[in-house]
């Protein structure tokens, strides 16, 4: 595959309706009439079309209906506000691809869960968003398929899975986006595209069937955004819309919380394995800043026995094998499982082979929940990497390498996620700095169960006393 040239900073934000208004400062502009739902949905339109083709973060677009609907947007705290969904979950009259080439998805019938709760903000989907093959890779790079590709450099992986929405929030076409995560697919393209990913509780979120009913419960649904107050914003009225009473709730969390924290930080992950010393030095630079917010930091050696890499691992492992086993009843009779990727099929024969160890695994995993509750005991949020390594170039993930390859590649990647989807716990990913090549840098902050609210009010905190790198910041892009 040929990709065109490297271009950094490429972005679409300009003088137009949207500005660079976030989700919830752009739904204030069109509650108060200085802008209208229809401009910004025009505008949106206008940003992606000059974006495709160069970052290929769409899969399918609905511009006419988007049209309809601003004009005569719906209620809705977010009314009017242009968004995408990611296509690995339900828009009705939309196909449900998945990232993968191998069948043709038929048209959905009906909005699913989330996408119901998610329009009854009054957000206008303009689109479904692309997604590595299945979710299984962080990086949206593909066998048959031009990759997505990073704005802040178009060189570079813009993450995954959630890699379509986040690159077409960080380059300005939507201030926010559809994204889930089952092994860190919010956090990682949010740490990539430097952007605010929270992955919330298990159970917080609605979903749809297909990843609600998943044996382990790994995937929760949320967004991508450029700011906090949308993150905050969209949990906020989430709940409006689905109640779980047995979580406390969120709330309405509009700044920093008063209680300082203690709070863990680790560097390196299971069994010891070493970030590199460019992502180490962005951690302990937070952990500093909490400090001088008065918090106290802890450095502490990973609490996780090394098992649960090989669970986590055998755990995804069986999904692929079941996916590609049931292919041709569940996906589409075209399916052809020889059109997936090395890694889709490197891992379902993983599957196969160690699947007698299920058992055994989706019992550890899920008793890390109880292991959580007692750290969170000692501590209030624990803070980490969210990539071991600095964003990869285009390539060192791609797909059509030999499984070992890219599994080697991906264990040493992705470290510090994964957790969190075994616990049901929630984190967040904030973009704290930009490395010397120029790529974001995430800092993952996680916490006990339910308690999004602690985890947002540090997010406040440290937006305002660190600030977030913009890609137009940079006067020369």
């Amino acid at each position: 595959m040929t990709l065109p040239p490297p271009r950094a900073r490429v972005h679409a934000f300009t003088d137009d309706a949207l500005g660079t208004h976030d989700a919830v400062g752009l739904a204030e502009e069109i509650r108060s009439g200085r802008i209208s739902a229809a401009e910004a949905v025009d505008a949106a339109i206008d940003r992606l079309e000059k974006l495709q083709p160069e970052l290929n973060g769409l899969v399918c677009t609905d511009f006419d209906r988007a049209r309809a609907r601003a004009a005569r947007p719906s209620e809705g705290f977010f009314a009017g506000v242009p968004t995408l969904v990611k296509d690995n979950s339900d828009v009705q009259g939309l196909p449900t691809q998945q990232g993968c080439s191998a069948y043709v998805a038929e048209r959905a019938a009906a909005d699913g869960d989330f996408a119901t709760m998610f329009f009854a903000q009054g957000l206008i989907g303009l689109g479904k968003s692309q997604l590595s093959e299945f979710g299984f890779s962080c990086s949206a790079e593909f066998r048959d398929l031009d990759p997505v590709r990073n704005p802040w450099n178009t060189g570079y992986s813009s993450g995954a899975s959630s890699a379509g929405s986040a690159v077409m929030v960080a380059a300005g076409a939507v201030p926010i986006a559809h994204a889930n995560d089952g092994g860190g697919s919010i956090r990682i393209p949010a740490a990539c595209n430097g952007l605010v990913g929270l992955k919330p509780t298990r159970g917080r979120v609605p979903q749809d069937k297909m990843l609600r009913e998943q044996p382990l419960q790994i995937v929760a649904d949320g967004v991508v955004t450029r700011s906090v107050r949308d993150t905050a914003a969209f949990l906020r009225e989430s709940e409006k819309q689905h109640r779980n009473l047995k979580l406390p709730p969120i709330g309405d969390v509009r700044g920093p919380g008063k209680k300082r924290l203690k709070i863990a930080m680790l560097v390196d992950s299971i069994g010891d394995l070493k970030s590199d010393p460019e992502v180490v030095d962005v951690v302990r630079a937070a952990a500093g800043d909490l400090e001088a917010l008065g918090h106290q930091v802890e450095e502490i050696s990973m609490p996780v026995p090394e098992y649960f890499r090989d669970d986590f691992l055998g755990y995804w492992s069986v999904l692929s094998t079941f996916l590609l086993a049931t292919g041709k009843k569940n996906l589409g009779p075209g399916f052809d499982r020889a059109l997936t990727d090395n890694l889709s099929r490197g891992l379902a024969r993983h599957g196969l082979r160690n699947g007698w160890k299920l058992p055994l695994a989706l019992g550890r995993l899920g008793a890390s929940k109880q292991v959580s509750a007692r750290f969170f005991r000692q501590y209030d949020a624990v803070l980490t990497p969210v990539l071991a390594l600095p964003t990869p170039e285009l390539g060192w993930l791609d797909p059509s390498q030999p499984y070992e390859v890219v599994i080697e590649r991906l264990i040493q990647l992705v470290n510090f996620t994964p957790l969190q989807n075994a616990t049901g716990d929630p984190a967040i990913s904030l973009p704290l700095a930009t490395g010397r090549n120029g790529m974001p840098i995430g800092v993952q902050v996680a916490t006990g169960r339910g308690h999004e609210a602690r985890l947002l009010e540090l997010a406040y905190e440290l937006e305002a006393a660190v600030g977030f790198a913009r890609i137009f910041d940079d006067a020369s892009s």
